[in-house]
């Protein structure tokens, strides 16, 4: 077992790979989404065995309104489905969700289903699980910065009190635990627009393996490398040896 101090605190996932899994099978690609969910809710178990602090995960991005209007419709379907069927047993085993992105794009059913969904698990605090929806990374990046600029303008502060720290502090996710761990599977090496401001000094996984077939083991395997890095953040490895 990994020991406690080398298990990320906070782990994202960039969730890859459903649509190629369901045609291998000959399925459409709704199929893949719904084996998809059943990933998720190992993903969640897998990391409440570890000790993990904070699971983020990326469900819908900004970008994927322009797949076929089907399989969008598909997916919100599914989701609308995933809240009313798994947020109990969320609950029930101290998770806290969330849901982070431009929300304002979803109809107001499904808004509502979402915010009392964080509403009811709001007091857990064994996991926080956020679910980025409607995200991007330069939207992110871009909200903060209409919010420090609406800071300044109202005097609530000094143009030149805007740093990093400022900055970051209207970035989601601001209140947790930095990113430690970033995976994506499926074998694409990309972000694709995901945490981009959060993962500045996140260590990096990519793996083969498309997201239905993603288990415990396979994130066993993910936070093994990771325990194996040597994280320098801009130090030497003298320097972080000799602070150990």
């Amino acid at each position: 077992m990994t020991t406690a101090a080398r298990v990320p605190r906070h782990i994202a996932i960039v969730m890859d790979g459903n649509g190629r899994w369901a045609r291998a099978r000959h399925r459409p690609r709704s199929f893949g989404h719904n084996a998809g969910r059943k990933a998720v809710r190992e993903a969640v178990e897998s990391c409440l065995r570890e000790g993990v602090q904070v699971l983020t995960l990326f469900a819908f991005s900004s970008e994927n309104w322009h797949r076929p209007q089907a399989e969008v419709g598909a997916l919100m379907n599914l989701f609308v489905r995933a809240l009313d069927k798994e947020v109990e047993d969320l609950h029930g085993h101290g998770v806290r969700l969330r849901f982070i992105g431009d929300l304002q794009a979803f109809d107001e059913p499904l808004r509502r289903r979402m915010h009392n969904a964080m509403a009811h698990t709001a007091g857990n605090d064994r996991l926080h699980m956020n679910v980025a929806v409607n995200y991007g990374g330069r939207w992110d990046i871009v909200q903060a910065s209409r919010c420090a600029a609406e800071a300044v303008a109202n005097g609530d502060i000094h143009v030149d009190d805007i740093d990093e720290n400022r900055l970051g502090q209207w970035m989601s996710l601001a209140e947790l635990p930095p990113l430690d761990l970033f995976i994506r599977t499926g074998g694409e090496y990309r972000i694709s627009n995901f945490l981009l401001w959060q993962a500045a000094y996140a260590e990096l996984y990519f793996t083969d393996t498309l997201w239905p077939d993603f288990d415990h083991a396979c994130l066993r395997l993910a936070i093994e490398d990771y325990a194996r890095r040597e994280r320098r953040y801009g130090r030497t490895g003298e320097q972080v040896a000799a602070n150990h």
